[in-house]
């Protein structure tokens, strides 16, 4: 399998992993766990799988987000509910939300089970965690055994993985946080700018700014559209990060990834139709 089909397969599944920051299931029992709503759910249930860390890591493994929205809810989360707390809180969530979007029926079918198997094939595959710390954490928390469980877990190790190898790539592209977000926006793809902006919690003055220097670069044109360099720079990280988390579905083969992608494909369109996903997220590829 080459490394750009290997891409579009990753990102096209994605979404099935990203239902639990928009599922309320998964919200309610983060809450439930003693944890405030809102940003620090997010915050907290995704770095929860880390231990107690700082804002500073969290704000390091995410990249994107504007650092001041995260300290305000890290660390002080981790003295409302314990990280194990949240990773167990996060997990009961999800399996609440997938039950209600997919029906008892399905997630107990053969095509649960079969894409469940193929998801964990890549999963266990990947090669290291050395220089991947958000996957690392979630590499370490013990596979459920339900298999609607078992493909989230497997898509959730598969999108950290792919994303701590992405933001290398954009640091190598010399891209911030905030610059790799606009640029990202500005390919059409994804997020769109005003939710992008809310959701990572950026200024419009901080916006600007990122837009300034982009420009600067000859990177975004007076439009604010991407200009030649700057769609080369762009195509340029998705290729190094393509070719960065290759290596499980390459273990998957061909003709496994072309089925789970099938399987997946089919699961993704009823998060769609079911109205999962705010205005704003849903595109033809979803933000990391």
């Amino acid at each position: 399998m080459d490394a750009r089909t290997a891409g579009q397969a990753a990102r096209t599944l994605d979404l099935i992993h990203g239902m639990s920051y928009f599922a309320p299931e998964v919200n309610e029992s983060l809450v439930a766990a003693g944890l405030s709503p809102g940003r620090m759910c997010y915050f907290a249930g995704r770095s929860a799988a880390m231990g107690a860390v700082g804002a500073g890591v969290v704000a390091a493994t995410f990249y994107n987000f504007n650092p001041e929205a995260i300290t305000s809810v890290i660390p002080v989360a981790w003295t409302q509910a314990g990280p194990a707390a949240v990773v167990e809180a996060r997990y009961r969530g999800v399996d609440a939300a997938m039950r209600r979007i997919y029906g008892v029926e399905a997630i107990g079918s053969s095509a649960f089970d079969e894409a469940a198997a193929l998801a964990a094939t890549a999963a266990r595959a990947i090669p290291e965690a050395s220089g991947r710390p958000l996957y690392a954490g979630h590499a370490e928390i013990e596979w459920p055994t339900e298999p609607h469980l078992v493909l989230w877990h497997a898509l959730t190790l598969l999108r950290e993985y792919r994303g701590d190898g992405h933001i290398a790539a954009l640091q190598t592209a010399g891209l911030s946080g905030i610059e790799a977000l606009v640029s990202h926006t500005a390919t059409g793809n994804g997020f769109q700018e005003q939710f992008a902006r809310s959701r990572r919690g950026w200024s419009d003055e901080q916006w600007r700014v990122a837009v300034d220097s982009l420009s600067d670069r000859g990177l975004l044109g007076d439009d604010g559209e991407l200009t030649g360099a700057g769609w080369e720079l762009r195509e340029c990280v998705e290729e190094l990060t393509d070719e960065m988390a290759v290596a499980p579905w390459a273990a998957l083969g061909e003709d496994g990834a072309a089925r789970l992608l099938e399987l997946g494909t089919d699961l993704r369109a009823v998060l769609v139709d079911q109205g999962v996903f705010p205005d704003g997220v849903y595109g033809s590829a979803v933000q990391r």
